[in-house]
């Protein structure tokens, strides 16, 4: 190895930074970054992201039909909600017929989706560690945060998707402009004062790095300029929002007419908050500061919320997962699952346009979507929604097993584990791996 590749091998780790006045940005995968970076290793990094619901969705409208004439496997037909993800039919796998054995007592399960814990409604019940631990445990520290465990209107005393191996409830972050400064925002105390005053002016903290890029993007090759562009535009847009949203606190009120921004704390914003933590979600991958993230939307504690810019929910989410086959209810439930259908339908183009160490981000990332509850109406723990995109494994298809007997979804972590590196053949309640899951060749 030359002089100059050692140079230049030191300057483009895994974790190289553009620092500025308060602000140290990771930089997204580079060509030349991965040139190098593969003499000294041959594996592709794995990561996930882990999101649930906790009043899930409308099952008939999720689900594919499976009855007669019965079509599971690749040559299932799409459910008015998966129709929303239809660009993207080849880079997921729909399930039905999992869920968590004697995990059961309605919403006391919210806590359980990713631990598998039993018997949560028994007295002295202890929960078990959560998938996102376990990995990161097993994997080790890797990338600047082992996880990010983030919420969106999440009940932060009492409920979150990751538990350690105690059984301790780790705090879910919830909001996206904190996330965004734990990210981006580092150095002396005054600095970070200083630059935060500035993003609330509407500043940008790109502007700390503005000179470095200049110097370290003329080193680069065309495509690893456009890469780097990307990267940038992400976070600027993602900037904006937060700032639109009132998110950078004590900014000069304007003195006008119309009315004034809402903050992003307010809990009716529901879905614009969700798209949020989704960006959020997309930067850390890209920029490799982590590659496990668990994402709680928090429908329980949701009040009145904004089904569409025109119209609200006439109740609270849980009130309206109540629904009782009323088709006024029915019809507003259907509308918040379709949006949360076409979020997720955004952070797949994001990831699959996204280039990553071999193809696209979405490739190397695991996208799980799901929720403890099979019908919120019913307290129903069985027969929960779940999806899976990305992440190298074959889909296009729907698994379908049985409903009077659910398989453990936990057989589905298993399998996650060991596509994430993890040597193990247990999770939870797993009897194994999840047959009909296969991995790309």
């Amino acid at each position: 190895m030359t002089t100059h590749t050692s140079k230049l091998l030191a300057r483009l780790s895994r974790r190289t930074f553009l620092r500025g006045a308060g602000v140290a940005m990771a930089l997204p995968l580079l060509e030349c970054r991965q040139t190098l970076a593969a003499a000294g290793s041959n594996s592709q990094p794995r990561r996930m992201l882990l999101i649930s619901n906790n009043l899930g969705v409308l099952p008939k409208p999720f689900f594919p039909k499976t009855a007669f004439p019965k079509k599971t496997g690749a040559d299932y037909q799409l459910s008015p909600y998966l129709k929303e993800l239809e660009a993207f039919r080849a880079d997921f796998t729909v399930f039905s017929g999992l869920s968590h054995p004697a995990v059961e007592g309605g919403h006391s399960t919210e806590n359980c989706f990713l631990t598998a814990a039993k018997n949560p409604t028994s007295s002295g019940f202890r929960n078990e560690i959560s998938l996102d631990q376990f990995a990161a445990q097993r994997q080790g520290r890797q990338t600047r945060f082992a996880t990010l465990n983030v919420g969106v209107n999440i009940d932060k005393a009492n409920r979150s998707l990751s538990w350690t191996r105690d059984g301790v409830l780790l705090p879910a972050e919830d909001s996206p402009a904190a996330l965004f400064k734990k990210m981006f925002l580092q150095g002396a105390a005054a600095e970070v004062a200083s630059r935060l005053n500035q993003l609330r002016q509407r500043g940008s903290i790109l502007d700390a790095v503005l000179e470095s890029t200049r110097q370290f993007s003329r080193s680069l090759g065309d495509s690893d300029r456009a890469r780097l562009d990307q990267y940038f535009t992400s976070v600027r847009e993602l900037e904006h929002r937060l700032q639109a949203a009132g998110e950078w606190e004590q900014r000069p009120k304007p003195n006008a007419e119309q009315e004034p921004p809402h903050d992003i704390t307010d809990r009716a914003l529901l879905f614009d908050k969700f798209e949020q933590m989704l960006s959020m979600a997309h930067i850390a991958f890209q920029s490799d500061s982590t590659r496990i993230i668990t994402l709680m939307v928090d429908a329980f504690a949701t009040p009145v919320f904004q089904l569409n810019d025109e119209q609200k929910s006439t109740t609270g989410y849980h009130n309206l997962s109540h629904h009782g086959m009323r088709p006024e209810n029915l019809a507003q439930l259907e509308k918040a699952d379709r949006r949360q259908m076409v979020l997720l339908r955004q952070l797949l183009k994001q990831l699959a346009e996204t280039p990553a160490e071999s193809g696209r981000l979405l490739d190397s990332t695991m996208v799980l979507y799901g929720s403890n509850m099979g019908d919120a109406n019913r307290h129903d723990n069985r027969n929960l929604p779940v999806l899976l995109a990305g992440g190298g494994f074959k889909h296009g298809r729907h698994l379908a097993f049985r409903h009077d007997n659910n398989t453990p979804l936990s057989n589905l972590f298993v399998s996650m584990l060991q596509n994430m590196g993890v040597e193990t053949e247990t999770f939870g309640s797993s009897t194994g791996t999840l047959n009909g899951l296969e991995f790309m060749l």
